[in-house]
């Protein structure tokens, strides 16, 4: 795993250039912190930073191989989990490795089947090729967007860079956000190709991205397509149960110390129980990962998401697998501390203003580290077999917007902290309603669907193709700042296909969410987990948070022409600070984080906001 960046120029000689080459590769050295490679040619230049997972003395990068008609030259983030069956079929074809690692296989791959190499990868990645035979910049995203990657048109060439940073260190690149970056930013729609920075794009999940002297084109070369589903119950159920066995077998191949995140629900349990297995019969001990606040499990509250506390499920995992488990345990001065508030917002390079729960998670995977250098999750099952509450709402579900923010109203309350004239200017719900029908305009159908099967497609697909590549990006970032690889066995394309054909009917056969889940794993899960409800992710409920932000935020206000207050409303914020925090709404909590991420945003990233 690591952090890619370059520039291509075909107006300029870059070799002259080491020095910004360099500064871009530096940003990212969080993500790469083995080591540091750069390689320079006329028109292109790439940098590399590498956490190294797999042959730890031979995978350094850029990699380049010379071939009669020009150098190829690769930088790559991510994992093939199939590599070891692609260097078989290159050696077959005559190509000859030099190291065990897949970027070396990734690199023949192109050499063998050009652009068309993505379509043989099974994994998260992210990588470009400098290809001098054709003078073009190539540029590959898995098909889940787990890996991030992102690009910056110039006047004669283009910016990259796995992190907006990297691509920021350019002077070629304007720190300027617009209108149209701040409406996604309140939205949580998550469109396609967004960046928060103008005139900079993602590479979009499953897309590759040429550019030559004629300019930048895009090729999807995958997306969710409708397929018939034929298999009955049992025959779904033992596929999902042989998908998942296969995925989680796989992922734990590393020459590093791995775990699992283990939150006590489904998912990661799930996850946690396969991947006990698997150890086990290599003869070692799975070590697993929790985070919880002080005081959660004996003061907790049921609320309108969470049940229950994770603290007694996740108990029952680890005894019944016999992992060596450990709680991060999390207090209120932890997770407010501004500095560590700073971090996440470098790590991400955005003011997400999600609060606790970015920094616990950036401070659980601090606290992994330490002892692991990968780590798999059970991140995105939700959105893969139709977990959420709001899947099983019909309300929710059949609303003309966005699932998830039809069940949520308080997240586009979240930008009622906006001074009036902003929330004028950007008309959130609007574009909100515009992207949810551009969504669903998007998604292809079966003929002869029933009306619920045909609305719970949609449903599925704006969960697959929009809220899970946000968490996602959060995830990436978070874990990456800090070194650490976490792989998500549920984003394998091959799980992804299958389940999303499933009827709803077959999703739900239980009367359950994630009846297909619960049953393909139930075989190495306690009792406890099998029946429990869904909950999220854990957010602290002790009010001394709330206290703490309220604190922070009088020190904003005291700042009477800071910037932040060219987008927060100082009388919302003058109001928040006086309420109880005992019996302060989520929202308006919410509000304080969002603001106080502004703040800080403001300072780290000294960006021009145009809203005219």
């Amino acid at each position: 795993m690591c952090g890619i960046t370059g520039w291509v120029s075909f107006d300029s000689d870059l070799r002259g250039r080491r020095e910004t080459l360099d500064a871009m590769t530096e940003t990212m050295a969080c993500r790469g912190p083995d080591d540091s490679g750069t390689w320079l040619d006329t028109h292109a230049a790439l940098g590399h930073r590498r956490l190294a997972i797999i042959d730890l003395p031979g995978g350094r990068q850029p990699m380049s191989v010379r071939t009669p008609n020009g150098e190829v030259a690769m930088v790559y983030s991510g994992e093939a989990y199939n590599f070891t069956e692609l260097r078989a079929e290159l050696k077959s074809r005559g190509h000859q490795f030099t190291t065990d690692s897949d970027t070396e296989v990734v690199l023949h791959g192109y050499l063998e089947w050009g652009e068309g190499v993505a379509e043989h990868l099974n994994g998260m990645y992210a990588f470009a090729i400098w290809d001098a035979r054709d003078q073009k910049l190539v540029m590959i995203r898995d098909r889940m967007g787990i890996k991030p990657f992102y690009y910056y048109p110039t006047a004669d060439g283009v910016l990259f860079g796995s992190e907006p940073k990297a691509i920021l260190a350019n002077d070629l690149a304007k720190r300027v956000v617009d209108a149209d970056g701040l409406r996604e930013l309140f939205a949580f729609t998550k469109t396609p190709g967004w960046s928060l920075w103008k005139d900079m794009y993602e590479v979009e999940p499953g897309t590759i991205v040429r550019v030559d002297a004629n300019g930048i084109h895009e090729h999807t070369y995958w997306k969710l397509e409708a397929t018939p589903h034929t298999d009955d119950q049992e025959t779904s159920v033992a596929r999902v149960r042989e998908l998942m066995t296969d995925i989680v077998h796989r992922q734990l191949v590393a020459d590093v110390p791995r775990c699992v995140l283990l939150s006590g629900g489904l998912d990661s349990s799930a996850i946690t129980g396969l991947a006990a297995a698997r150890l086990a019969e290599q003869g070692e001990q799975l070590r697993t990962f929790s985070v919880d606040f002080f005081g959660q499990e004996e003061n907790f509250k049921p609320d309108e998401m969470r049940d229950t506390p994770d603290s007694p499920y996740i108990r029952d995992v680890a005894k019944l697998v016999g992992s060596s488990h450990q709680d991060v345990m999390l207090d209120p001065n932890a997770l407010t501390d501004p500095e560590a508030r700073r971090k996440v917002i470098t790590a991400r390079d955005i003011p997400a203003g999600m609060g606790d729960m970015d920094v616990s998670l950036l401070l659980l995977f601090t606290a992994i580290r330490k002892e692991s250098t990968v780590a798999l999750s059970g991140e995105s099952a939700d959105e893969v077999f139709g977990g959420y509450r709001w899947f099983h709402d019909e309300t929710a579900r059949n609303a003309d917007n966005f699932p998830w923010l039809a069940y949520n109203t308080g997240i586009h309350e979240r930008g009622n902290m906006l001074r009036p004239d902003v929330q004028s200017t950007l008309a959130i719900q609007d574009y909100t309603l515009d992207q949810y029908r551009t969504a669903v305009a998007k998604v292809d159908h079966l003929d002869g669907e029933s009306e619920l099967e045909h609305r719970m497609r949609t449903v599925c697909n704006l969960h697959l193709t929009r809220m899970v590549r946000a968490l996602l990006d959060r995830k990436d970032r978070a874990s990456m700042a800090v070194g650490l690889e976490v792989r998500v066995p549920f984003c394998d394309h091959r799980l992804v296909e299958y389940v999303y054909n499933t009827p709803w009917s077959l999703k739900t056969f239980d009367g359950r969410e994630k009846s297909l889940l619960r049953h393909a794993t139930k075989h190495v899960l306690p009792q406890s987990v099998t029946d429990r409800v869904k909950s999220p992710y854990p957010s602290t409920q002790d009010p001394g948070y709330a206290a703490a932000l309220q604190q922070q935020a009088k020190e904003v206000l005291a700042e009477k022409d800071n910037p932040v207050f060219t987008l927060v409303d100082r009388n919302w914020l003058t109001a928040a600070v006086e309420q109880d925090p005992a019996r302060m709404e989520t929202v308006t909590r919410g509000g304080l984080d969002r603001a106080l991420d502004l703040y800080h945003w403001f300072d780290l990233y000294r960006p021009e906001v145009q809203l005219g």
